[in-house]
């Protein structure tokens, strides 16, 4: 999946390492924001996933999880850090 510019320099000031990126778009619940993008994150269902995928690698990446991924027109605008709960619309 491509990325901008801009999802790379947020990825790296906000310590969101690749692997995570990737991850929330393998198994990441998508929502969409009703403005034409959509929202990548992990739920509990997700998590699991990921979990039974990495395996032992996961209580490294468990303090990542709460990582969000933004696309529109096919490439991920924007990552960062859930704070609050995804509006489910």
């Amino acid at each position: 999946m491509k990325r901008t510019s801009h999802a790379s320099i947020r990825a790296q000031q906000r310590g969101i390492p690749p692997i995570v990126v990737d991850l929330l778009l393998r198994f990441g619940q998508i929502e969409h924001d009703h403005a034409g993008a959509e929202i990548l994150y992990f739920d509990r269902r997700s998590k699991r996933r990921v979990e039974s995928y990495v395996g032992a690698l996961f209580g490294k990446l468990s303090e990542h999880l709460d990582s969000y991924a933004v696309m529109a027109n096919g490439q991920i605008v924007t990552v960062g850090v859930r704070y609050n709960r995804i509006n489910h619309n």
